[in-house]
C-alpha cells in the first residue's frame, strides 16, 4: 500500500534584496514563527522586482503600502504606516508584530512585553530615532549594531553573500524571539506570584519571595518595598536585595550598612551576627546567606540601620 504525503504549498515571504536591517530581519523571524505555529512552510524571497513582489503571501519592508488584512507591511510610503501613542513610528517589524504578536505569544499581555522590550527599540532605530542620552563618548552596543555585523564588507560583498548572511541573521533573530517569548511568558506568570507575596507581607518594606522571579519592576511599582528576599540559585543560598527607585535607573531605595561592604563569610558573620552570612556586594545593594532565615535577618538589620 502506497502512502502519499500531501505537502502544503510554501508561503512566500517577500522583502527587499540588497542591504538588510534589524527590522526586516525580525519581521522575517516573526512571520516564520507564526507560520510554524500553523504547520506552514515558508520561502523567503528577497527582490525589488514588482512582478515578483505582487506574488507574495506576506510582503514587508517593500511594496509601498500598509494593509494588515492583505498582509502588506511596508512603512516607506509617504506618510508612513502610523505611529504609537509614544510617538515612535512603526517599521516592518512593528507592523508584523502588531498583527501576529499576540497569536505567537499566546496572549496580548506577553506580546506587549516583547513590544516594549524589543519591537519598539528596533522600530525607533529604523526610523532614525535616537533613544540614548549619551554621557560619554562610549555608546551602547545595540541589537541593530549586532545585525549590522552580518553585512558583508566591501571585500566580500555579493548578492549571494547578502542572502546567506541575511538567512543567518534571521535564524539568530528567530531563536532570540523564541527565548524572549519564553522569558516574557514566565515573567507574566511570575508577576502574579510576586503580587501575592507582596500582599501577604506583614511588613511591606520587606517582601519574601518563594522563587527567583523577575521581581525588579513589579516591586518598584509599589511604594513600600525596600528589600526583596529570594532563593538565588539551585545551590540553596538566599539573597536580600534592595528594590530599585525606578527602572531603568540603578539607584536603590535603601542601601545596606556601609560596614558590610565587600565582606565575606566570617568577617560578614562577625559584623552582622548572622551565622550563615556569605557575602555582601561592595555596592551595598545585595547580601547573601546560606538560608532563608539568614537572608531575612540581614534584610531586617538593614531596614533598621540608618
Amino acid at each position: 500500500m502506497k502512502i502519499f504525503k500531501i505537502f502544503k504549498k510554501r508561503k512566500k515571504l517577500v522583502t527587499h534584496n540588497g542591504s538588510f536591517h534589524s527590522d526586516d530581519i525580525f519581521a522575517t523571524a516573526t512571520l516564520l514563527l507564526m507560520l510554524e505555529k500553523h504547520g506552514e512552510r515558508a520561502k523567503i524571497i528577497r527582490t525589488r522586482d514588482p512582478k515578483i513582489i505582487e506574488t507574495g503571501d506576506y510582503i514587508y519592508d517593500i511594496g509601498g503600502s500598509y494593509d494588515a488584512d492583505k498582509n502588506f507591511f511596508d512603512h516607506h510610503q509617504i506618510g508612513g504606516a502610523g505611529k504609537r501613542e509614544n510617538g515612535i513610528e512603526y517599521s516592518s517589524f512593528g507592523l508584523v508584530w502588531k498583527k501576529f504578536g499576540a497569536e505567537i505569544c499566546g496572549s496580548k499581555e506577553v506580546a506587549d512585553e516583547i513590544e516594549n522590550k524589543l519591537v519598539v527599540p528596533v522600530d525607533a532605530n529604523d526610523n532614525g530615532i535616537d533613544l540614548f542620552d549619551l554621557k560619554s563618548e562610549v555608546s551602547p552596543y545595540t541589537i541593530y549594531q549586532f545585525f549590522l555585523s552580518f553585512k558583508p564588507s566591501w571585500k566580500d560583498v555579493s548578492d549571494q553573500k547578502l542572502l546567506e548572511n541575511f538567512k543567518k541573521a534571521v535564524k539568530i533573530a528567530k531563536d532570540l524571539l523564541k527565548r524572549e517569548i519564553k522569558t516574557a511568558q514566565d515573567f507574566v506568570e511570575g508577576e502574579r506570584s510576586i503580587k501575592i507575596c507582596y500582599e501577604n507581607s506583614e511588613d511591606k518594606r520587606l517582601v519574601i519571595l518563594d522563587r527567583k522571579y523577575r521581581w525588579e519592576k513589579v516591586l518598584s511599582d509599589y511604594k513600600e518595598p525596600q528589600f526583596a528576599v529570594f532563593p538565588r540559585f539551585a545551590d540553596g543560598v538566599w539573597g536580600a536585595e534592595s528594590v530599585f527607585v525606578e527602572l531603568p535607573s540603578f539607584e536603590r531605595r535603601k542601601y545596606l550598612p556601609k560596614a558590610w561592604a565587600g565582606l565575606r563569610d566570617e568577617e560578614l558573620q562577625k559584623v552582622t551576627g548572622v551565622k550563615d552570612a556569605v557575602f555582601c556586594h561592595r555596592g551595598l545593594f545585595m547580601v547573601v546567606a546560606k538560608s532563608k532565615e539568614g537572608a531575612i535577618k540581614l534584610a531586617k538589620l538593614a531596614l533598621e540601620a540608618n
